[in-house]
């Protein structure tokens, strides 16, 4: 018997019950180029409908009869597009985070390039027009009609624009009659991006003489001659416009034989390298110096690869950072950066670009699907050897990485919202080990889990305690808001933060006012009867946004008009409460005219490049004032800034969340950093109205460990993290009733379970069913079941959640919910 080899793939199908390894026979003509890595187009269910594949595994021998599985039907990759370790880095993520193959694997791979197959129909040629005046089918003249029109179409597009039933049948019948021809087209989202280039194919010694061969009267032929003399290519649409010539010009002059026109490839590339200044080498301070002298020390010696840097806010943690990364690229060796999405600003940027030049490629959210595709390649085929970017660069597809930096690593943007719900230090730890790279882990404020991590000995920490300016960290000033009401000052500024702005823009200097709200008020309200405007279908309030005098829901987009008058008493005694960015804004402006505001928050970033504009300007001397929500608090680096302000600190202290007070503590200690970081002395002032929490005190002083020791030991009184493990699982629908009797019947079936088959099931408390913190978004209810447990048990009790829920084994009715399931979430809401 002839012996066959085995593949083992992931194909590209969302459904739960398609969510395994499918066994595929590899024919033989694939066998010597077929690796684990590369991507197969495969027949895949009943109708054999063709579908893209990952192969994760290829093996000899199998436990399946051979005659029930289906081949292989081609090859997508000619190479591995996912690496051996990345293959068993997504097999990871799939257990660690409960999530599907196929979730996991799309994560790995640049957003774009799945490839589908798409059925189209034409018609075929030189048909007999008498075939077709012989159909009688109302449905089939129509999809002939269709077709004569549009030369091509896929199946899809038909269905949809003719709104035909049983249109498959009618395109049955047209093929047999062999009228029609249906034919398979493989598609991507994004693909390589060409441009067409003219080459001189002339020697330009003999210029003379081919212009004396043309026509006297074609002058746009012997401009275009006259100008390609002295290049040797040129792109086609460039030489056009230089020359003011049109396509049939070129086209004339390439037919004699003068000129070529090729198509090549265009790199996409979202580095303006011109605009990039050389980011010159920092003299070190002492600190710096045995920061990195300890950690290439310890990696030399094989004794230690992770690291948490604790620095505050302006110590050098990015002159440390380029540094190791220069020494890496010396021992041959690739890095990959990681900041918060938001933090991730040209200037950012620039500080890498300006030192490693073109060995830099840059991956984020921002980016276009082609200039991804194109920084992903320029990574993949070895043309660069750091990438810099935002989450999802931790996926980075280098083949000898050396280190992974994560700066600012307290951030939340690093646990993703979506499947699969993956918290990025743990896949750059998982990844390091895999590939015996480093990991670095820095932050002014570190979360609460890595610092005690490092007094445990599982990451080595280091500190920077000392500005590398040799500036003192600003003196915040603490302003109760309780009594500035005492004293008659109902304004949202203290009059201490406004006398600092006037003589901030007396003594020509920047000001930046922090409040992490944006929009205009927190909500409307009727003080009659107590009315809220809220959202129908996320039943939480609206934000008021006066430029557009529009209340809006910042979960799913739904808008209204104000209501002038109470919906629900007819009261005119309605109107916005509390305050947002825009509230702030309009304030500032009415108070100082003649001062140059700006606002920044995602209602004035949400233009490609406005970002970047709004911190050129700040950069330049061109703001005055600067307003914005927490995308300021991190990675700005202006010299001028002197004043800060925070309007309301204590806005994130009550949450229903038990990482209040550490996010409090957090964004009050990065937006302060951002003062005094030039010659001046900086300045803080902060508004509170709980100026007596520790929070405020600790960030105050400008103590984080002090923070720590108060915040620890609350988190273990109350068992949060780090010292017991949180899962979220919310069970959505759009039906209420049925919802609340599934949910309930599931947390009974795990209550069971788990006491059933864990010891020591004091370890583990489950809490719910209840409604969700934020009950209703887009029209679906919420409701949560929580868990809690232990270290000891985290594995035991996923284990059952795989079975129950992930697998399908609980319930024929799990169609009709969406169940998320999130391991230790930033928020429970």
């Amino acid at each position: 018997m002839e012996k066959k080899v085995f593949a083992e793939v992931i194909v590209d199908n969302k459904s739960t019950k398609t969510d395994r390894l499918y066994t595929y026979i590899v024919p033989d003509r694939f066998e010597n180029d077929l690796k684990v890595g590369m991507r197969v187009l495969v027949p895949f269910g009943r109708g054999n409908k063709k579908i893209e594949g990952l192969v994760v595994n290829i093996k000899n021998d199998i436990n399946i009869k051979v005659s029930r599985l289906k081949y292989i039907d081609s090859l997508v990759d000619n190479k591995p597009i996912l690496s051996q370790e990345m293959i068993k880095l997504g097999l990871w993520m799939k257990k660690k985070y409960l999530a599907q193959y196929i979730d996991v694997f799309k994560t790995l791979m640049p957003t774009g390039i799945t490839n589908k197959v798409v059925k189209y129909l034409k018609l075929n040629e030189n048909i007999d027009e008498c075939k077709i005046q012989k159909i009688k089918s109302i449905n089939q003249r129509k999809i002939i009609e269709y077709l004569k029109h549009t030369n091509k179409a896929d199946v899809n597009t038909i269905k949809r624009n003719l709104n035909i039933k049983n249109i498959i049948s009618s395109i049955n019948s047209l093929c047999e009659k062999e009228i029609i021809e249906m034919y398979e087209e493989i598609e991507t989202e994004v693909n390589k991006k060409y441009q067409k280039v003219v080459y001189r194919k002339f020697d330009a010694d003999n210029k003379n003489e081919i212009l004396k061969k043309l026509n006297s009267r074609a002058y746009k032929q012997k401009a275009v001659v006259e100008f390609i003399t002295d290049i040797k290519y040129i792109g086609l649409k460039e030489l056009m416009i230089k020359t003011n010539s049109s396509l049939s010009t070129i086209k004339a002059l390439r037919d004699k034989g003068y000129l070529s026109i090729k198509d090549e490839e265009v790199k996409r590339n979202p580095i303006n390298n011109k605009a990039i200044v050389e980011n010159k080498k920092l003299q070190l301070t002492n600190q710096q110096k045995e920061c990195i002298n300890t950690i290439l020390k310890n990696i030399e010696k094989n004794k230690c690869n992770k690291f948490l840097i604790h620095g505050v806010t302006g110590s050098g943690k990015t002159e440390v950072y380029l540094r190791l990364i220069e020494r890496m690229l010396k021992w041959n060796k690739q890095a990959i950066v990681l900041v918060p999405e938001i933090s991730l600003t040209p200037q950012t940027v620039e500080r890498f670009v300006g030192r490693f030049g073109d060995k830099v490629a840059v991956l984020h959210s921002r980016l276009s699907l082609g200039e991804r595709y194109d920084e992903w390649r320029k990574i993949k085929e070895g043309k660069v050897q750091i990438a810099v970017g935002a989450r999802s660069a931790v996926f980075a597809p280098f083949d000898n990485l050396g280190l992974i930096v994560i700066d600012e690593e307290h951030e939340n943007s690093y646990k993703s919202s979506m499947s699969p719900k993956y918290n990025t230090l743990e896949v750059a730890e998982k990844r390091c080990k895999l590939e015996g790279a480093t990991l670095i882990l820095g932050s002014a404020t570190p979360s609460i889990e890595s610092y005690y991590r490092s007094l445990k000995n599982e990451l080595k920490l280091l500190k920077l305690t000392e500005r590398a300016n040799k500036k003192s960290l600003p003196p915040i000033e603490v302003v109760d808001m309780r009594k500035e009401l005492d004293k008659g000052n109902k304004s949202i500024f203290s009059e201490k933060l406004l006398n600092a702005i006037k003589e901030n823009l007396e003594n020509n200097k920047q000001t930046i006012l922090f409040l992490n709200r944006r929009g205009f008020s927190t909500f409307v309200s009727c003080r009659k009867c107590g009315y809220v405007a809220k959202c129908k279908q996320c039943d939480i309030s609206l934000t008021y946004h006066m430029n557009k005098d529009l209340l809006k829901c910042h979960y799913c987009g739904f808008t209204m008009r104000t209501p002038r008058i109470c919906p629900e008493c007819g009261s005119e005694y309605i109107k916005y409460f509390g305050v947002g960015t825009e509230k702030i804004e309009e304030v500032v402006k009415h108070l100082f005219p003649t001062a140059r505001v700006e606002r920044m928050d995602v209602d004035t970033t949400s233009r490609k490049g406005s970002h970047e504009k709004i911190l050129n300007k700040v950069k330049n001397g061109n703001i005055d004032i600067l307003i914005g929500t927490q995308m300021i608090t991190k990675g700005l680096d202006f010299h001028n800034v002197t004043l800060v302000g925070i309007i309301a600190a204590d806005m994130t202290l009550n949450l229903p969340d038990f990482r209040a007070a550490e996010r409090t503590f957090q964004l009050t200690t990065q937006v302060s950093g951002r003062a005094g970081r030039g010659e001046a002395q900086g300045r803080v002032i902060l508004q509170t109205y709980e100026p007596e929490h520790y929070s405020i005190t600790t960030s105050q002083a400008h103590n984080y460990v002090e923070f720590y020791e108060k915040e620890i030991k609350i988190r273990e009184e109350f068992e949060y993290p780090p010292f017991t493990n949180i899962i979220n699982i919310v069970v959505t629908s759009k039906d209420e009733k049925k919802l609340y009797t599934f949910t309930k019947r599931l947390f009974q079936h795990l209550d069971k379970t788990i006491n059933n088959n864990i010891k020591k099931v004091e370890d583990i408390e489950l809490i719910g069913p209840n409604p969700a913190p934020l009950s209703r978004i887009k029209g679906s209810y919420r409701w949560q079941i929580l868990i809690k447990c232990k270290n000891s048990k985290i594995e035991s009790v996923k284990q059952i959640l795989e079975e129950t829920i992930t697998s399908n084994k609980f319930n024929e009715y799990f169609n009709l919910f969406k169940i998320s399931i999130d391991i230790n979430p930033n928020s429970i809401m």
